[in-house]
């Protein structure tokens, strides 16, 4: 876990650095800038409008008595691609319009739900094989 969090604040604010660079040198520094801010104002507004079709499908789940567990998760993933639009650079850029843009999102939301709900059903059947005695229930600090 320690080694993600160190790629990801370390190494990819470096290559963003690098790609921004190379930007400034293809269109020049007021362009780049330019095109930083208006991706930013582009992906909040993408963000707003994606969040809220999402936020309607979610009523609509709960109103029909459905979970709306794929709903929720696109919502995570709408909400940390906005943050990654509102990031200055090239990489995060990216990243933020695939996890704004439906289809992406839907299949990546759907790929996750499913490994959550196996590896928390690999879970349940794990522990319910097992005996069971009373410290299972104490939670030691």
């Amino acid at each position: 876990m320690f080694g993600r969090l160190l790629l990801l604040f370390i190494f990819v604010p470096v290559i963003e650095l690098y790609l921004l660079g190379l930007l400034i040198g293809r269109i020049n520094l007021m362009p780049t800038i330019g095109l930083i801010v208006l991706t930013g104002f582009f992906g909040a507004a993408l963000a707003r409008w994606q969040g809220l079709s999402t936020m309607r499908k979610i009523q609509e789940e709960m109103r029909q008595g459905r979970a709306p567990a794929q709903e929720l998760v696109e919502g995570v993933m709408i909400l940390i691609g906005g943050i990654a639009l509102m990031t200055p650079g090239i990489l995060t850029d990216l990243f933020g319009f695939a996890m704004l843009l439906p289809g992406i999102r839907t299949s990546i939301a759907r790929k996750l739900k499913e490994s959550l709900v196996q590896s928390v059903t690999a879970g349940t059947s794990d522990r319910s094989k097992g005996s069971r005695n009373q410290d299972d229930d104490v939670i030691d600090i």
